[in-house]
C-alpha cells in the first residue's frame, strides 16, 4: 500500500490518491496511484509519446512523478472529458493546448476588467 503524502495536493477527479514523495514508481504502484490497469498503461506508451518510463533490468518499467501526472492526465482526458485516443494525443500534443490557452486568456481578461470594475464600485 502506499504511504500518502503530506503536501495538501488536489487529487483530481475521481478522488485518486495523493502522489507519494517518491523518485521512481513500479507500474503496480502507478496502477493504483492513477485507477488504471498495468495492462492499460502499457498500452498507452504506444499511444501517446509523451509517456515513456525509464526502463531497466528485465523490460521493468519505472516511472517517474512526470510520468504519473502524465497518465492522471490522460486519463482525465479519456475517462472525464470523453475524449478519444487521437482527440487526447492531439490536445497533449499542444494543438488542443493552443486552443485552451486562447480561452483562457480572453477569460482572465475578461475578469480582469469585472475586477476592476468591482473595485471601482467598492472605491465610491
Amino acid at each position: 500500500m502506499l504511504e500518502p503524502t503530506d503536501k495538501g495536493e488536489d487529487n483530481g477527479p475521481g478522488d485518486l490518491p495523493p502522489i507519494p514523495g517518491k523518485r521512481y514508481f513500479t507500474i503496480g504502484e502507478v496502477s493504483e496511484l492513477c485507477g488504471v490497469k498495468p495492462h492499460v498503461l502499457r498500452y498507452w506508451e504506444q499511444e501517446f509519446p509523451q509517456l515513456k518510463p525509464v526502463k531497466r533490468r528485465g523490460n521493468r518499467r519505472y516511472y517517474q512523478r512526470h510520468d504519473v501526472l502524465m497518465v492522471r492526465q490522460i486519463r482525465n482526458l479519456l475517462y472525464e472529458q470523453g475524449f478519444t485516443i487521437g482527440g487526447a494525443r492531439l490536445q497533449l500534443s499542444g494543438e488542443g493546448a493552443k486552443q485552451d490557452l486562447s480561452q483562457t486568456h480572453q477569460i482572465l481578461r475578461q475578469m480582469r476588467v469585472e475586477l476592476e470594475d468591482v473595485l471601482q464600485l467598492l472605491r465610491r
